[in-house]
């Protein structure tokens, strides 16, 4: 994966951005000091809130340290020019810190809220990739994709760096295809709601490819909530696993990944609108190893372990539930 600030001795570190509750103008000052006490990366988010692309120009503003990507950029809800427009504004700002993170949302996102039609989401993200490689590498391009037509477009700003070059695109995968597209096709996979020990499945199915997994990013969020008092952390994290994983291509993850037996009770009484019902139903082991709780010292090992695992960058996303989030991430730093 070539990157400026890839190298392989640095320990990645990771937090979602934007921080919910602080105004977008007041996380210039987070940013710098997210980088100063040992963040080494800030990746953005993309579903009902921010944009995924102005944190990232905010925190590009504020330190020439961090490294920046998008976890994740759908590839349906942007035509192709448009994309590759926005990618490289965000690559001109950060210098060779910015990594792409692409991936398909889910039909909710897609289909439900803007109305695009959620299909062939494999052959649309590879078709997505090929052509940003094409595009972001300075090709004119006119090519019929099979789920995309470009016809003439090339990337017309004059760039004073003169530096345009090919972005790293990491793709966010959960089915054991897209996993493989990931390293084959694209330059790292990104992952969600998995256990630490779900990733040695994944890295399993990662090596069946073939691909030297060395020069690949692999990069999962993770999601936190620094709080000891465990009631609160296991209601909260039932909720979230309730939202999620309800969603078909998240069911089809969890299946895949093994735990039918735990969730198929709360898949069960969903379907029947039990929501309730639903949500009590999920085991506590399967809230504790999906939604990281406990002291912040606690959180970092339990992310810690997801490296020792074969995740590269850990990127935390913070769960802001009457939590000091400024104190949390103080105290949530890479272990040494």
């Amino acid at each position: 994966m070539t990157n400026d600030t890839d190298n392989g001795d640095i320990q990645r570190w990771g937090i979602t951005v934007p921080l919910e509750g602080i105004d977008l103008k007041d996380q210039v000052e987070i940013y710098k000091e997210l980088a100063e006490i040992g963040y080494t990366d800030i990746w953005s988010a993309e579903a009902d809130g921010a944009d995924a692309f102005v944190p990232l120009a905010l925190a590009a503003i504020a330190s020439p340290d961090l490294r920046l990507g998008t976890a994740v950029v759908p590839v349906y809800t942007r035509g192709p020019a448009l994309l590759a427009m926005q990618v490289d504004t965000i690559s001109e700002l950060a210098k060779g810190r910015f990594v792409l993170g692409l991936g398909t949302s889910s039909n909710v996102i897609v289909q439900k809220w803007n109305d695009i039609e959620f299909k062939e989401p494999y052959q649309k993200t590879k078709d997505t990739v090929q052509f940003l490689k094409e595009v972001l590498g300075g090709q004119k391009v006119r090519n019929q994709y099979k789920t995309f037509k470009v016809d003439g477009f090339k990337l017309g700003r004059q760039r004073a760096d003169n530096q345009r070059g090919e972005v790293p695109i990491a793709v966010a995968a959960l089915r054991p295809s897209m996993q493989k597209l990931s390293v084959v096709h694209g330059d790292g996979i990104i992952m969600n709601w998995l256990s630490s020990t779900d990733v040695l499945k994944v890295m399993d199915n990662l090596n069946t490819t073939g691909v030297d997994l060395s020069t690949k990013e692999i990069i999962a969020r993770i999601f936190v909530f620094p709080t000891t008092d465990e009631k609160l952390a296991r209601d909260v994290g039932r909720y979230l696993i309730g939202a999620y994983l309800n969603v078909p291509v998240y069911r089809k993850f969890h299946e895949w990944l093994g735990r039918s037996d735990e969730l198929q009770t709360m898949w069960d009484l969903w379907e029947a609108s039990d929501r309730q019902g639903a949500l009590a139903a999920i085991p506590d082991e399967t809230v504790d190893s999906l939604v990281l709780h406990g002291s912040p010292e606690e959180c970092a090992l339990k992310i810690d372990k997801y490296v020792q695992n074969g995740i590269k960058t850990p990127v935390i996303a913070l769960i802001p539930v009457g939590i000091d989030q400024m104190d949390c991430l103080r105290r949530m730093v890479k272990p040494s």
